[in-house]
């Protein structure tokens, strides 16, 4: 079977300690490893597909979404950026983009006027 993993295992240990930390004790095992979610979401991230077109061999698409999300909810993506940061594996850098939108009126865009004769 291919592997579709995109971290060395170098790169994972420095981040495994913040996914074992931030896993719930509570409740029964996660039926797929912190690894195979982690490198599910990097596919998603590098493919640009939808999460139903994860390949199985990382799981079941909705577990890998839902242990995403709680990631997002309790700031795990935030502290691995930070430990990647620290080992000066990548530099961190914020930015702010502003999108602005302002509504054109509808005849600016070239719509119909009422007395346009039609062709």
């Amino acid at each position: 079977m291919k592997k579709y993993y995109s971290l060395t295992d170098k790169q994972f240990a420095l981040i495994e300690p913040i996914l074992q930390e931030e896993r719930d004790k509570r409740g029964r095992k996660p039926t797929i490893s912190d690894r195979h979610a982690l490198e599910g979401v990097l596919y998603i991230l590098r493919e640009g597909c939808c999460w139903r077109a994860l390949p199985e061999y990382f799981g079941h698409w909705m577990m890998v979404f839902m242990r995403y999300k709680r990631w997002i909810e309790r700031g795990v993506w935030w502290k691995v950026l930070m430990r990647l940061q620290k080992a000066k594996v990548l530099e961190v850098k914020v930015a702010f983009i502003d999108s602005t939108v302002v509504r054109a009126h509808k005849h600016t865009a070239g719509a119909r006027k009422k007395g346009d004769a039609k062709h």
